[in-house]
């Protein structure tokens, strides 16, 4: 529900050689292949990217496994908790004295989705030049230190190990979680002039004056001290207030809300980042939008997430499949 918009689904059995032929059909009418079996597992069926290639010479496959098709660890199982425990990530999510903490969605798992749609393209421009497809080796943990950017450049530069800071920035501040009055926003002071601009709409102008918080290598100092101050005088209006009072000033700051309360935003609503689709078993489907906004080629969902094997028949006729042998497929469970 949550990915296979505008998809279509089937059920196809690759442990009978008939499925093995359907799937060979498949992929010599396709562009790409994505699959995520544990490493080898399509080679043992003969259906790896080496076989196919031999029929299909521009075909794509990208692999997804948890470590990748080399290295010590490429025949272990992977998923995203592993992932973020192993890399490094959890080690610097979660308040400084407390227990390491994952993210809130399985952020492995979607950045690997999208590093693998990159390949993907990419692949497609070397198709379109010289005529050749390739094949994708994509590793949730290659991903997700990929994805550590700058903490993994500030370790590789100093050496110094990063440690957890929770809602603070290792390198910036003010750049935090503040209580206001009815409940919490963050502010992100990503400047000296944004701190002259923040202190004045606390009422604190002399705060971007004194010589313990004038830059921000004096403010990171002192961080406990501004923090206590700033902690003090938030709490003295609302959130929404100060958000109002922020967002005039070009402070950076925003409230943290629910999933309820993001969804009731009307920048949100304004983006069309909540959509509502038709669905057979479903009144009143509502999807999230997507991000992509292109001016020539907008999104469009054309089509519900799939019931299991919704289309199974429709893609085996396609590819030349008659009625009779999709009843016969039927019968011998390869469908």
């Amino acid at each position: 529900m949550s990915a296979n918009r505008n998809k279509r689904g089937m059920t196809l059995n690759l442990k009978t050689e008939e499925g093995k032929e359907i799937f060979r059909k498949l992929a010599a009418s396709s562009d790409a292949i994505v699959e995520n079996f544990k490493a080898g597992t399509l080679e043992k069926m003969g259906l790896g990217y080496a076989s196919l290639k031999a029929e299909h010479p521009g075909l794509i496959m990208a692999s997804i496994t948890g470590f990748g098709s080399s290295g010590p660890y490429k025949d272990l199982p992977g998923y995203d908790y592993i992932i973020q425990a192993m890399s490094g990530l959890m080690s610097i999510t979660g308040e400084a004295e407390g227990s390491p903490v994952k993210v809130g969605v399985a952020i492995a798992d979607v950045l690997t989705g999208l590093y693998t749609c990159i390949g993907i393209l990419s692949a497609l421009h070397h198709r379109a030049q010289t005529g050749e497809g390739q094949e994708l080796d994509i590793s949730l943990l290659d991903c997700q230190v990929s994805a550590l950017i700058n903490v993994a450049s500030n370790y590789l530069c100093s050496g110094v190990v990063p440690k957890r800071m929770g809602n603070h920035h290792p390198n910036i501040s003010p750049y935090q979680v503040f209580a206001a009055k009815d409940g919490d926003l963050v502010v992100a002071v990503g400047n000296d002039e944004q701190f002259k601009r923040f202190a004045a709409v606390l009422g604190r102008p002399e705060l971007a004056e004194v010589p313990e918080f004038l830059h921000n290598e004096n403010r990171l100092a002192n961080r406990d001290q501004l923090t206590a101050i700033c902690e003090e005088e938030l709490l003295k209006k609302e959130k929404a207030e100060w958000k109002e009072q922020f967002d005039a000033a070009g402070v950076p700051n925003g409230p943290i809300n629910t999933v309820a309360e993001m969804f009731d935003d009307s920048q949100i609503k304004a983006r069309d980042m909540v959509v509502e689709m038709e669905h057979p078993l479903i009144d009143d489907l509502t999807v999230t939008g997507s991000p992509l906004k292109l001016s020539k080629t907008p999104v469009t969902m054309r089509h519900h997430p799939p019931l299991y094997g919704e289309h199974t028949e429709t893609l085996l006729e396609e590819i030349g499949y008659q009625p009779e042998e999709i009843t016969k497929f039927k019968q011998n469970k390869t469908i």
